[in-house]
C-alpha cells in the first residue's frame, strides 16, 4: 500500500488526482474520493486509489485536510487599489497560474487632484486613502494589494487597524533595487509619484547604506496613459529607453504602467529593465503562501 507522510502539512485534490505537496513527484489516480467534515471545522478525504507505478494493488486512505482557517493551499480573495484601470490586466496576467480571486477598486479621480490641483489638503487626500483601502477590507478579503505609489505615499498606516497585510507594489522592488551596489537609473513618467516614491526608497535603502541611483522623469508621457492612448505611452517610453542601450548603469521603471513598454524593449535590445511587477510576484507567493492551479 501506498504510504503518504504522516508530517505533511496539507494535500490538495486537482481535479481526479492527488498531489502531496512536499513529494511533488507522487501522483495517484483516484477511483473515488469522499469528504466528511467533523467538530472541529476540519475534514476528512476518505481516498479511494487505483493502482499505479506507486501502488501496488487497491487501496484506502484516510487523511486529515486542513481547515480554512488556516489559510494553506486555499484560494486566496485580495482586494487591489488601483489608480488606473490598465494596472489590473498587468496583475492578472502577472497572478495567472495562481488561484486567487481579484476584486479590484479602480480610482483615477485622487490621483487627477493629486496630480493638477494645487490646493487639495495633504490630511484631505490622506483620509481619502484610508477610506479606500476600510471599505476594501470590509470585503473579507486575505490581503489588500496597492499598485499606485502615490496612493502608497499618501498611506498612513499608523491611522489603520486591519486584520489582513497591505502590500505595496514599490516595497519588493525596491529591495531589489538595494541588492545593488554599481549605480543604477529610475524612469518615471508621472512626476507626482517621484517625491513620495524617492522618499520612501530612500528611507528603505538606510539599513543597506548609500543607494546610488539617479531618477529621471520621462517628459509629457502619462497624459497618454491618462487619455487611454497606451500604446502611444509605450512607444513613447521604449524611444525613451532606446537613447541608454549603451549605458553600464542599471535601469529600471518605477510605475506599473510602464512595465509593458520595458518588458518589449528588453526583448528587443536584451538589455534588461528592473520593474516592480516580478519582485512583488515572488514576494507574494512566499507572503500569502500562494496555491498554483497546476498544484505545483
Amino acid at each position: 500500500m501506498f504510504h503518504f507522510p504522516d508530517d505533511s502539512p496539507c494535500y490538495r485534490l486537482d481535479k481526479y488526482m492527488l498531489k502531496s505537496p512536499i513529494h511533488t513527484s507522487c501522483y495517484i489516480w483516484l477511483k473515488e474520493a469522499v469528504f466528511y467534515p467533523d467538530i472541529t471545522g476540519g475534514t476528512w478525504l476518505f481516498i479511494f486509489l487505483l493502482p499505479s507505478v506507486n501502488v501496488s494493488r487497491f487501496c484506502v486512505r484516510i487523511i486529515r485536510i486542513l481547515t480554512d482557517e488556516s489559510g494553506r493551499f486555499m484560494k486566496k480573495k485580495i482586494g487591489c487599489l488601483h489608480a488606473h484601470y490598465t494596472n489590473i490586466e498587468y496583475i492578472e496576467n502577472a497572478f495567472s497560474k495562481f488561484d486567487i480571486e481579484w476584486l479590484h477598486f479602480v480610482d483615477p479621480g485622487l490621483m487627477q487632484r493629486v496630480s493638477t490641483d494645487e490646493n487639495i489638503n495633504y490630511s484631505d487626500a490622506q483620509k481619502k486613502v484610508k477610506q479606500q483601502v476600510e471599505w476594501i477590507a470590509e470585503c473579507k478579503v486575505d490581503a489588500i494589494l496597492i499598485t499606485c505609489t502615490n496612493y502608497i505615499a499618501l498611506l498612513n498606516e499608523e491611522q489603520l487597524s486591519l486584520p489582513m497585510p497591505i502590500i505595496k507594489i514599490d516595497e519588493p522592488y525596491f529591495e531589489q533595487i538595494c541588492q545593488f551596489q554599481q549605480p543604477q537609473m529610475i524612469l518615471f513618467t508621472n512626476p507626482a509619484t517621484v517625491e513620495g516614491t524617492v522618499k520612501r526608497l530612500t528611507a528603505h535603502a538606510e539599513k543597506y547604506g548609500t543607494v546610488d541611483f539617479e531618477v529621471i522623469i520621462i517628459d509629457d508621457a502619462f497624459e497618454l496613459i491618462m487619455q487611454g492612448l497606451g500604446e502611444r505611452y509605450n512607444q513613447e517610453i521604449m524611444n525613451y529607453l532606446s537613447q541608454f542601450k549603451n549605458e553600464n548603469r542599471r535601469l529600471s521603471v518605477a510605475q506599473l504602467s510602464m512595465v509593458e513598454a520595458a518588458r518589449r524593449y528588453e526583448l528587443q535590445t536584451g538589455q534588461t529593465v528592473l520593474n516592480p511587477l516580478h519582485a512583488l510576484v515572488d514576494s507574494m507567493i512566499d507572503q500569502l503562501e500562494l496555491s498554483s492551479l497546476s498544484g505545483v
